[in-house]
């Protein structure tokens, strides 16, 4: 099963449960540049297509092609996939709208599975390896110490703790306040 994130399995789901699964309307947490984001990865990975809304029976519109009409978002056979739902017809689209059909293998072909994503590993000598190294170091380091050792201003530092390190790399990074030192950062396994 397709990775999703929450917000996008929610698009999907909702759509899933519309007969004519019309993605429309999104979450009312998601606007502008948020929202436009969210269905552009979703229209590049093929869950949701853009397919010309028929404003006469109120469908609504995901935006205006500039020749006054509009588009609406449908989900794909994909797309349901993606949430674990077999679709029930070949055509998710409005009447009118053209959909491509999903060419499927040939049953005596191989499928080969996907490899496994790399898991990152920082090289050594760089700042970052520096910083990977004083954290594991049984006292931990101050903020002040970690810009001293890497030349990095403080906000790079913390960004550097919060996105390379917990987000990608995935360790786990806590925090105390020490006496004397402030607050100490330290990576525990």
């Amino acid at each position: 099963m397709t990775k999703l994130s929450d917000t996008q399995a929610i698009i999907l789901g909702a759509a899933a449960q519309r007969e004519d699964r019309i993605a429309l309307p999104l979450p009312d947490s998601l606007r502008g540049g948020a929202a436009t984001k969210v269905v552009g990865a979703m229209l590049s990975k093929g869950f949701l297509e853009e397919v010309d809304a028929d404003l006469r029976k109120g469908e609504p519109m995901w935006r205006e092609t500039g020749d006054g009409h509009g588009v609406t978002l449908v989900a794909t056979n994909a797309g349901l996939a993606a949430i674990g739902i077999e679709p029930e017809d070949a055509n998710p689209a409005p009447a009118g709208a053209t959909v491509a059909p999903i060419e499927e293998p040939a049953p005596d072909t191989p499928i080969e599975p996907k490899a496994a994503p790399k898991t990152r590993t920082p090289r050594e000598g760089t700042k970052q390896a520096t910083l990977i190294a004083m954290l594991r170091a049984p006292e931990g380091a101050t903020l002040d110490e970690i810009v001293a050792a890497t030349g990095w201003l403080p906000h790079t530092a913390r960004g550097a703790i919060s996105g390379a390190l917990k987000k990608k790399l995935g360790l786990k990074i806590i925090s105390d306040k020490v006496d004397g030192r402030g607050r100490v950062y330290a990576i525990r396994d």
